[in-house]
């Protein structure tokens, strides 16, 4: 089993930047992959990016890519996903994800354990 907890969710203002934590613990050998994902009110769960551990590539959502970076710490066990330049549409409950699959990392289902989400509103 692995257990992922996220963190450091807030209010902040356009332009604004954030950095968000998921806390890795449990098997993490199993865990070939880092993803997160966000869900705004309404809508549906959408990929924000990943982290293929092997080798630290990483891909970016186009709504994202060039404001969002995905890092990971192994000595902390932690992922974390740097947001800049901060949109009020960035507005949504963030979840970090792990797979143990060996598979392009862009959908939900590709994942098999999640944490319980942090919220992130950004005021225009």
């Amino acid at each position: 089993q692995v257990q992922l907890v996220e963190s450091g969710g807030a209010l902040v203002q356009t332009g604004d930047s954030l950095r968000l934590s998921c806390l890795v613990s449990g098997r993490t050998s199993s865990i070939h992959r880092m993803g997160w994902f966000r869900q705004a009110p309404g809508k549906e769960r959408e990929f924000v990016g990943t982290l293929r551990l092997i080798d630290g590539m990483t891909t970016y959502a186009d709504s994202v890519k060039g404001r969002f970076t995905i890092s990971g710490d192994n000595g902390k066990n932690t992922v974390y996903l740097q947001m800049n330049s901060l949109k009020p549409e960035d507005t949504a409950v963030y979840f970090c994800a792990a797979g143990v699959s060996w598979s392009t990392g862009v959908f939900a289902g590709e994942y098999m354990y999640w944490g319980q989400g942090t919220q992130v509103s950004v005021s225009s």
